[in-house]
């Protein structure tokens, strides 16, 4: 039984989110700022960083659903998630903040950014997938697991925009200073601390709730068994669409993120005052993002909301590009350029969170469809499926990223005034031919997947008749799964 059987408290979806702005804040840094801080600053080569981050991506998807099996295995009397949301925490924040002070001598290498790169991510991967495997958890409802994803996906993009705010008002405030290290040694440390107190304030407000002893104690881990139980989720024919799908949109989202900092330098020519006003752009997005999400999966439901989304997102994004090769948008870097580039992004991005909310949230019903065909539950091993989708956001969309910038001949460090136009131009039509090719596979595959409001609502109905009747389950029993803390004197 979920942990919430009625409406889901206000005070719940509040703290439940709030775990997901260390997620913002990884995000934010790695798409917006780590490419630009590791080449232009530190002087490393666009396609050593988008090479490293890939390299770190086979190692994350060889250990990430590890995370989630062992996730899934954890039986403690605070539940299989807490545990893990009360560790990790502390060695991500203490690595964070290494990542934009690197301790080496000289430009930091191949292989230097790999390791700190896998660090990070695995050790969020220990915070994210136990956090996120809560939803289908505390409840079974279809549109409440839509209601916490937009709880998380507010607070995840609240965190990441947050961090924007700071880094281009008090970090980074002029485009100068965005080409020296001093002001990312201080952007790391406070997203350093802000994540541990997310993830770690989140579960505590959480605990009362989710630290229940598990209904039933999970045979022990073995590394055979795990990949065996990994391989057989990952077979789930809904999981496989989703990925395809899923992992389109978040690439699209990745590379649209980590080009954003050349694209309003070089191609809108963006001052002081538009590169502090474009986090506002995004916070208005994400807000008209919360509103409308729910209607839309009420009417059309998540497959085609996803779908949509994608393809909207792609008229919005390209529309300003498609304008500027045309000779019909206003010269780059005047208030007209700026305000109406601001009206495309609005627009553009709250589509394109549509779309991944809506990804997002498929993934609680394959949980019910794979516990139907095998008897299992496997919450953790699927999430952290997911989230290897979503590390493929920034691996692959900054990968991508890096590959346009290099075949541009982009100089690290080079000012604004000083980019050739017919270099401009280059970078504009790439953008295009990617992001097009990437909302299309994103559209098509999100489209088809195979499950229903009305299949997950049967397998719900399904599961709670096998359950067993309240007045024939043990008292004793439930009171010590519902408070493990008033009836065991161990720790």
């Amino acid at each position: 039984m979920p942990f919430v059987t009625g409406p889901l408290p206000q005070r719940l979806k509040l703290v439940h989110g709030f775990g997901a702005v260390a997620f913002g804040v990884k995000d934010s840094g790695f798409s917006f700022f780590l490419l630009p801080f590791y080449n232009l600053v530190l002087g490393v080569d666009a396609s050593t960083v988008g090479a490293a981050l890939a390299t770190a991506l086979l190692i994350d998807a060889i250990v990430d659903p590890l995370i989630g099996n062992l996730s899934d295995r954890t039986y403690t009397r605070w539940g299989r998630r807490l545990p893990w949301l009360y560790l990790a925490p502390w060695p991500l924040a203490l690595l964070w903040t290494v990542l934009w002070s690197p301790p080496f001598t000289g430009t930091p290498g191949f292989w230097e950014i790999v390791a700190l790169a896998v660090g990070v991510r695995l050790l969020l991967s220990a915070c994210e997938v136990p956090s996120v495997s809560l939803v289908p958890e505390i409840t079974d409802d279809y549109d409440d697991r839509t209601t916490l994803f937009r709880y998380r996906f507010l607070s995840g993009w609240l965190g990441g925009l947050l961090m924007m705010v700071l880094a281009f008002t008090v970090f980074l405030p002029t485009p100068a200073s965005q080409l020296e290290p001093e002001g990312y040694a201080s952007y790391g440390m406070f997203g350093a601390a802000l994540m541990a107190l997310a993830v770690i304030g989140s579960a505590a407000a959480q605990h009362h709730i989710v630290a229940q002893l598990p209904a039933r104690r999970p045979p022990p881990f073995s590394i055979r068994g795990a990949f065996a139980e990994i391989f057989d989720a990952f077979r789930e024919k809904a999981f496989v669409i989703f990925a395809l799908g899923g992992l389109a949109a978040y690439v699209l989202q990745g590379m649209t993120f980590s080009i954003t900092q050349y694209v309003n330098l070089y191609v809108w020519q963006f001052s002081e005052l538009a590169f502090q006003l474009y986090p506002v752009a995004l916070f208005l997005s994400v807000v008209l993002m919360f509103v409308i999400v729910g209607p839309l999966h009420r009417r059309w439901g998540k497959p085609k909301s996803a779908a949509i989304g994608a393809l909207v997102g792609l008229v919005f994004y390209c529309g300003p590009y498609a304008l500027y090769l045309a000779g019909a948008w206003p010269t780059p870097g005047t208030t007209a350029s700026t305000a109406l580039l601001y009206g495309f992004l609005v627009c553009a991005n709250t589509a394109s969170v549509v779309s991944i909310i809506s990804a997002t949230s498929m993934v609680a019903e394959i949980v019910e469809a794979f516990e139907e065909r095998t008897g299992q539950r496997a919450e953790g091993t699927f999430y952290a499926g997911n989230w290897l989708v979503q590390k493929c956001a920034t691996g692959g969309g900054i990968l991508l990223t890096s590959l346009i910038v290099q075949s541009i001949d982009l100089a690290p460090g080079t000012p604004q005034a000083e980019v050739a136009p017919e270099t401009v131009t280059r970078l504009v039509w790439l953008f295009m031919l990617v992001a097009t090719a990437l909302a299309l596979v994103a559209a098509f595959w999100l489209s088809r997947f195979p499950i229903s409001r009305e299949q997950h609502e049967a397998r719900v109905a399904a599961r709670r008749s096998r359950d067993p009747d309240p007045a024939e389950r043990d008292p004793l029993d439930e009171a010590v799964r519902a408070d493990p803390d008033g009836h065991t004197i161990t720790p």
